[in-house]
């Protein structure tokens, strides 16, 4: 894959981010820096088509979470756009409002190994993969999918694609209910989420019941 050379092209990172954590930072930067790009957008979701929105904590602290984990990297922006648009918001809706914003720009799109697995259920999903490059960062104990039905819905040359931004990331193991787990257990999050993000949670008392499977 050829590295962009584009200032203006971005990597999108949506996601519930409840909360954010260093392993989604880590592994964004990883991604960027092989794609060759300087910007890295965090989008916090109102309401994942793929997750139960009541069980989220309230899309304003998880803004400003992801605002906290970021401050002062120049990489690294937080975009609300998503928590702003009414009813069920897709991934499509999404990455077609940063086209506009960016004509002529390359947009990629981040995902998780789990994710990929799912593609094949997500909205007008043929649709999204031309709209933009899903790139794919490897997780902990995440075999490599069966693309199949996939491939059925997208064809060939797109599943080849797709599988081309399959990159080698760090394997960081933190996931977001593990962090919330420590803090309704009353054990430490320290090197788990950002410093600041460790003190938001605490000063809010975010997490502090046991989380609800």
């Amino acid at each position: 894959m050829t590295p962009s050379q584009r200032g203006d092209d971005v990597l999108l990172f949506g996601g519930s981010f409840d909360p954010v954590h260093l392993g989604h930072l880590i592994i964004a930067r990883a991604v960027a820096e092989q794609l060759g790009l300087s910007q890295v957008i965090l989008i916090p979701s109102a309401r994942p088509p793929h997750k139960d929105a009541s069980q989220l904590t309230h899309a304003a602290h998880r803004l400003e979470m992801c605002r906290l984990a970021v401050a002062g990297d120049a990489m690294f922006n937080v975009s609300d756009w998503e928590l702003h648009q009414p009813g069920r918001n897709y991934t499509l809706n999404t990455v077609n409002h940063f086209r506009a914003q960016r004509p002529g720009s390359r947009v990629f799109w981040l995902i998780g190994m789990d994710s990929l697995a799912e593609l094949v259920t997500w909205y007008r999903v043929a649709d999204l993969v031309a709209a933009c490059t899903i790139v794919t960062a490897g997780r902990p104990g995440r075999p490599w999918p069966d693309l199949s039905a996939l491939q059925a819905l997208i064809g060939a040359d797109a599943v080849v694609h797709i599988r081309r931004h399959v990159l080698d990331t760090p394997l960081v193991d933190i996931s977001a209910t593990q962090v919330r787990q420590r803090v309704a257990e009353g054990r430490s999050i320290r090197y788990l989420v950002p410093d600041a993000v460790g003190e938001y949670i605490a000063s809010h008392g975010l997490y502090r019941a046991p989380i609800r499977a």
